[in-house]
């Protein structure tokens, strides 16, 4: 890695990398010519920024890693996280109806097809690892296991659940953080772990603990900027209707710590996961760097 560390180039780079590779898997199911197939492949490379899989590849690349080796993880990952949004924006959840600056899913196609399109993502996610020639059966499980557990009844799920009955509930900042660390926290976690188990320090946990000490603050931090955000954010650039938590009568961290407290939490989380990265011995930039970039982003 170059001295000076460009997380832009880094960010494009596994972006396009995951995109492309998601696009090609995709090509298998073609032969259909379904609606299904149609929007499954707009929910999936409708945008955004690839958070997840680049923490994948960061982290797998610091410990070693190859990139390859990484690829079915990281679709399989963005995969979940696009049958999330799929099925939040539905009008029986979070009734959104602009995600990423484009139509939600069941605007673009209709609500039977996105909810087919949600469930078929997130099928795919886990038979991508099943078939992943570069890992061990041992590895696959645990690919498998990390991000089953980090996507249900256990991460995010449970956080989603938890949201949609806090609505029209004054809720206190710990049960507010509850949520957040499942419902967005639990797969950024699991990201981190994903390139973690997969290297050959598999079996350390000193370095496991503070992977995870920075990814979960960096969870909570995402959510914390998110909310800012719906506040301050300008739907053109946020990609999303700005204001929406307010329109659910949501409980956010502006709202709880007003706007100064929550931009001070995300700053305190950030210093978090700096220190928890400052334990390890590797290069560590590009995850420090993703850290930043996640309390200054206005989108």
């Amino acid at each position: 890695m170059n001295n000076e560390y460009e997380l832009k180039t880094d960010l494009v780079t596994f972006q396009q990398r995951v995109n492309q590779f998601i696009e090609q898997e995709l090509k298998q199911y073609s032969a259909h010519h379904s609606p299904l197939i149609d929007a499954m492949a707009y929910a999936v490379l409708l945008g955004g920024k690839r958070v997840r899989p680049f923490l994948i590849y960061a982290t797998g690349r610091m410990l070693g890693v190859s990139l390859k080796a990484l690829d079915h993880s990281a679709a399989a990952m963005e995969s979940i996280h696009a049958y999330s949004l799929v099925h939040d924006d539905l009008p029986a959840m979070d009734d959104d109806k602009l995600r990423r600056g484009k139509p939600t899913c069941h605007i673009a196609f209709d609500e039977a097809t996105a909810i087919l399109a949600g469930d078929s993502l997130q099928t795919f996610a886990f038979e991508l690892i099943a078939k992943d020639p570069f890992l061990t059966d041992l590895q696959k499980i645990k690919q498998i296991q990390s991000l089953a557990k980090a996507a249900g009844a256990k991460g995010m799920c449970l956080g989603q659940s938890l949201d949609l009955i806090s609505e029209n509930k004054a809720i206190s900042l710990s049960e507010l953080e509850l949520i957040h660390r499942n419902k967005t926290g639990a797969l950024i976690v699991a990201s981190v772990l994903m390139g973690f188990n997969l290297s050959d320090y598999a079996q350390d946990e000193k370095i496991k603990n503070a992977l995870e000490c920075y990814a979960k603050a960096i969870g909570l931090a995402f959510q914390v900027q998110d909310d800012i955000l719906d506040v301050i954010g300008d739907t053109d650039k946020i990609g999303k209707t700005a204001g929406s938590d307010e329109s659910l009568n949501k409980s956010t961290y502006p709202k709880l710590l007003g706007l100064e407290g929550a931009m001070e939490k995300a700053q305190s989380l950030y210093q978090t996961a700096l220190k928890a990265l400052d334990e390890l011995p590797f290069d560590t930039r590009a995850l420090k760097a993703l850290a930043h970039f996640i309390i200054q982003r206005e989108s």
